[in-house]
């Protein structure tokens, strides 16, 4: 494992989280120009992916934002500058909706969302004949997981290697970490200030799929992914949600290279709920280093700077495309 160390400066789970992502470069005027594409989806709805040309036969690296995420989160330009600077291609799907534009069809994304990712993958796979790497960060670091957890021995005809980075592995336990205290004053209330105007906007146009009161009334992401989420996507409430789309029960069923990159300060994904080397299986590469937060992983000088660790991950990819 490459050293992921925090600086001196940047103590603690909590500045590591919430200071990169609103203050170490990469900057957001920093983003790349992405060459933007609409892929209509097999449902009738819509997908924005966001591009980088690479050079000629180069690696491709397929990145899956978190939630409430998009390409110009800084840890997404950061493996940007990254691909960039190896002469990589990068493809940024964007969940539904999460593209600047609600998406037309009855449903939304979810942390379990393998058909989605591995009908993306599919497409790309499709379209190039060079090695093809995926990455996923939070929510879409589980649903990558769970996509190659589905998929098995067959999900090495489509990419090389894979990452997850700081993914809720046990959504349960994440969960109930983000609704709690510290958390739940300022994640999640931050992730509902932007998630329950989606949800409303959603409801507008399909009034009868789920209680938009009760999704107004949430204070916490058990009762908004109990009350949207859920009904949304077929679950029959959020415990199933949460137990179905966790990708830690079955993470020896992956049959390609994998890497699990958490911090185990994390203060969204609680470090005793982890895997252990047992659990894993054997394509799958643990790297739980004691700091870097929730994405964070900043390095060098104030204000710091969030390429170190895609990098770290960019490299390990790259030795086994």
């Amino acid at each position: 494992m490459q050293d992921l160390r925090a600086p001196p400066w940047l103590p603690g789970g909590h500045l590591q989280t919430i200071w990169p992502a609103l203050f170490s470069r990469p900057r957001p005027a920093e983003a790349p120009p992405y060459r933007r594409e609409r892929w209509d989806t097999p449902d009738g709805d819509f997908i924005d992916v966001d591009h980088l040309d690479g050079a000629a036969d180069a690696p491709v690296l397929v990145l899956f934002h978190g939630l409430e995420s998009s390409s110009t989160s800084r840890y997404a330009i950061a493996f940007a500058q990254v691909a960039q600077g190896r002469g990589w291609g990068l493809a940024i799907p964007h969940f539904r909706g999460c593209s600047g534009e609600i998406n037309r069809a009855p449903r939304a994304y979810h942390s379990g969302d393998h058909e989605e990712v591995g009908w993306i993958l599919a497409r790309l796979r499709a379209r190039t004949g060079a090695p093809l790497l995926a990455a996923g960060v939070s929510l879409g670091g589980n649903a990558l997981l769970r996509w190659a957890e589905e998929a098995g021995a067959a999900a090495a005809a489509t990419v090389a290697a894979l990452a997850a980075i700081s993914a809720p592995l046990d959504l349960a336990a994440a969960g109930h970490a983000i609704d709690s205290g510290f958390n739940r004053r300022v994640y999640a209330r931050s992730f509902l200030r932007t998630m329950k105007p989606r949800a409303a906007a959603k409801w507008q146009q399909f009034p009868e799929l789920f209680d938009l009161e009760r999704v107004r009334a949430a204070t916490t992401l058990y009762e908004f992914d109990d009350a949207f989420t859920a009904p949304l996507h077929g679950f029959a409430g959020v415990d199933d949600y949460w137990r179905r789309a966790s990708a830690k029960p079955q993470l020896a069923r992956i049959a390609v290279p994998a890497l699990v990159l958490n911090a185990r300060n994390d203060p969204f994904v609680p470090g005793a709920s982890l895997p252990g080397a047992t659990e894993a299986g054997p394509c799958v590469t643990l790297w739980q280093p004691e700091a870097g937060g929730h994405v964070g992983f900043a390095q060098g000088p104030f204000p710091g700077q969030v390429l170190a660790m895609p990098a770290a991950v960019t490299d390990w990819l790259k030795r086994r495309a």
